[in-house]
């Protein structure tokens, strides 16, 4: 497996995310791309929910879905569903012949990578000249809030500067296209699209498990062990998320970049 190093980690505060994901919320762009009959391999895929969401949209088709963790695959697998199929594999060394799969899809894990555009290649080779990728990924500079937040944008500052310590790219979003041409893939089309946070609700439920993030989560132990953040700072951080969503003018939107690319 990668030595790439997952900022987030798998605590729950993660996974509850994670498990929010689905194939409308999270890859709508990709959807008018999808036909019955398809197999779709979705990579990085965590608990599983976009995988099964695409293999609904192509049965009688196939999905697979793929992580390097395998306690997150064995999750994804206790949930089961028709059509899919989850097993453990590395997105640089991918365990399938070449031209096996209609659409490779990547929901936000370019920007964990310490090596996307060979990610991209690799998934590229499993697509074949006829096949699609598709990968969309935050772009963390221009996420925006408000109220204001000195709190908010510290968290943004040290959630950076954690990234780089892992030799990610927390803007990757923005260099999808880039990155997709340097591949090799012959026609890529880019898009945008955005995640918004503005009710009572949904601000509380991000506000909650970013501020369990700011403390507990491996973001929180990689920002102590790389000597960026003590105790202190997190929990003001963890204090101001909290407080953000308990405003009642908070409001957040979350800018990703999407990609399309063939041939």
């Amino acid at each position: 497996m990668s030595d790439d190093t997952y900022t987030h980690g798998h605590h729950d505060s993660v996974l509850r995310s994670h498990r929010w994901r689905t194939a409308e919320n999270s890859c709508g762009y990709l959807l008018p791309r999808l036909t019955p009959g398809m197999r779709v391999l979705d990579v990085g895929c965590g608990p599983g929910t976009i995988t099964r969401d695409l293999a609904a949209l192509v049965a009688p088709g196939q999905a697979i879905g793929i992580d390097r963790a395998g306690d997150i695959v064995a999750q994804a697998r206790a949930e089961g569903a028709e059509g899919v199929h989850f097993q453990q594999a590395d997105v640089y060394r991918l365990p399938f012949g070449d031209d096996t799969f209609d659409v490779v899809h990547a929901h936000q894990l370019l920007q964990h990578l310490t090596r996307p555009v060979d990610a991209l290649r690799e998934m590229r080779r499993v697509a074949g000249a006829h096949g699609l990728v598709a990968a969309r990924d935050s772009i963390y500079g221009s996420f925006r809030w408000s109220p204001d937040s000195p709190a908010l944008e510290d968290w943004l500052d040290l959630y950076v500067a954690v990234t780089r310590r892992n030799d990610a790219e927390a803007d990757a979003g923005r260099y999808l296209k880039a990155w997709a041409r340097e591949a090799g893939f012959a026609n890529v089309e880019y898009t945008s699209s955005t995640w918004t946070f503005a009710n009572p609700e949904t601000c509380r439920w991000w506000g909650d498990l970013w501020a369990d993030r700011a403390t507990s989560s491996d973001f929180a132990s990689q920002a102590v062990d790389y000597g960026l953040a003590d105790a202190a700072r997190l929990g003001r951080i963890a204090d101001g998320w909290r407080a953000w969503a308990d405003d009642p003018d908070a409001a957040l939107i979350i800018l990703h970049g999407e990609v399309i690319a063939s041939g």
